[in-house]
């Protein structure tokens, strides 16, 4: 083999991207784990959408959820971020971005993370809670 290709082989870095959406819940969950020398992780995610009617332009998506359950071993970098945002766009075409979070980690650690996302059940009209929930 030719030397140039040994070089680019052991200049290759390591990277695990996962990124989740869930249209339903206006909600996505990305985790990426760069330059990582020990990687050990265990990731479920469960997305849900209920949505009863067979009309595409019906946004009364009912309970729709994100959820991850995150533990991983790392040394190295990673990047866990999420979003929620509103399912209706604005007149300009934008939509509300509800709560946005992320945290960037370098070196050893270990890492413990539940994130529940759900839709925004006010969009039903119907009884029962009218909030987004927080974690």
């Amino acid at each position: 083999m030719p030397s140039s290709f040994n070089q680019v082989l052991n200049n290759m870095k390591n990277q695990d991207i996962l990124c989740v959406k869930n249209y339903d819940a206006g909600a996505s969950i990305t985790e990426a784990y760069t330059d990582f020398e020990h990687l050990e992780k265990e990731t479920q995610v469960v997305s849900r959408s209920y949505n009863t009617s067979g009309n595409k332009k019906d946004y009364t998506r009912g309970n729709a959820s994100l959820e991850a359950s995150i533990e991983a071993s790392v040394i190295g970098n990673s990047h866990i971020d999420w979003q929620s945002r509103d399912l209706l766009p604005d007149l300009r075409g934008r939509r509300a971005i509800y709560s946005r979070a992320g945290d960037s980690m370098t070196g050893v650690f270990n890492i413990e993370k539940f994130i529940q996302l759900w839709s925004n059940s006010s969009l039903r009209r119907s009884a029962g809670p009218e909030w987004l929930p927080c974690l």
